[in-house]
Parts: C-alpha cells; sequence; structure tokens
C-alpha cells in the first residue's frame, strides 16, 4: 500500500502530460475554424516557386460570429472576382482548405461584417 502511495503522485503527473498532449494535439493539428472572404484580385500577387501555387491572397476574413481577421493563402489559379469562400484554417498551418460558397450559405454575422444583401 506504501508503495502505491509513493507512485501516486508520478501516476497522476503522467496521465495530466498525457492529456496536454492530446489537448495541444488536437488544437494544434486537428481544430479548424471556418472563415469566410470575398476574393479580391487586387489583393493577390504572383509568386514564383516551385510547386504549383502560383498565386497568394491576403484577404480579411471573418468567422460565422463577424470576428474580423487577416489571412493568406495561396493558389493554383487566379480565383472569380467576388466570389464568396469558406475557409478552413488551423491555428498554426493557416489556411488548409477553401471552397467556393453561394452569399445565401454565409452565416448572418459574416453578411453584416461584409456588407452583403
Amino acid at each position: 500500500m506504501e508503495d502505491f502511495k509513493e507512485k501516486l503522485p508520478i501516476m497522476i503527473a503522467v496521465m495530466i502530460v498525457i492529456v496536454l498532449m492530446i489537448g495541444a494535439y488536437y488544437f494544434l493539428v486537428v481544430h479548424k475554424d471556418q472563415y469566410y472572404t470575398q476574393i479580391d484580385n487586387t489583393k493577390m500577387e504572383e509568386i514564383s516557386g516551385t510547386d504549383d501555387m502560383k498565386y497568394q491572397y491576403t484577404l480579411t476574413a471573418y468567422n460565422k460570429n463577424g470576428k474580423e481577421k487577416e489571412v493568406q493563402f495561396k493558389t493554383s489559379r487566379e480565383l472569380r472576382e467576388g466570389a464568396y469562400l469558406e475557409l478552413d484554417v488551423m491555428q498554426m498551418r493557416g489556411v488548409v482548405k477553401w471552397r467556393e460558397v453561394q452569399a445565401d450559405d454565409l452565416p448572418d454575422d459574416v453578411k453584416i461584417a461584409m456588407n452583403v444583401e
């Protein structure tokens, strides 16, 4: 019984470290936030590189509550002017995926922030 009492603090510390590692993995690797933006090709620059990504956009985006954030992402082609995008944004990696959406698909707070009727 005394042996167990001596090992208990170590077991608790190990469990805490494991929980913290799982939490960090979730928020840094798995968890994605959705942001919404509208394409403005004046905010695009052509970049040179060895991969297929030839264009870089720097745009203002909004989360579902209308909170503003500047995002940067690369594409292989010039995107349609005025198109609305839903962006998957990860804490450490930035924009990891985007898809075009209709104005009707934007959350209400985003429509207000972007002045969409």
